[in-house]
């Protein structure tokens, strides 16, 4: 499986790529391919990101969050990318 991983990653995103056209689609296929965790895990990570965007403070992100600020200090760094894919979904999100 290791060896496949990258092929793998290649199909989901071609996968997700096709089916993002229709809403409906999409939504059902992320909640039955993902586990509820892993969903509310994804949801939470976004809003770090929304927030860092908005320029909220680490500490005040995790509190609401219910995070530790080593979890908001990563999507931080994540953010440091200037050519990142969460900035520059970001850009497109917030035209």
């Amino acid at each position: 499986m290791k060896n496949n991983s990258q092929q793998y990653k290649k199909e989901i995103i071609e996968v997700i790529y096709k089916i993002s056209k229709d809403k409906n689609l999409l939504a059902d296929f992320i909640k039955d391919i993902l586990t509820p965790r892993e969903f509310d895990n994804i949801g939470v990570r976004w809003q770090i990101i929304e927030r860092i965007a908005k320029g909220e403070h680490h500490q005040a992100i995790a509190e609401e969050l219910h995070l530790g600020v080593a979890t908001v200090t990563r999507g931080s760094r994540e953010m440091r990318k200037k050519e990142g894919g969460l900035r520059r979904a970001l850009k497109v999100i917030h035209k």
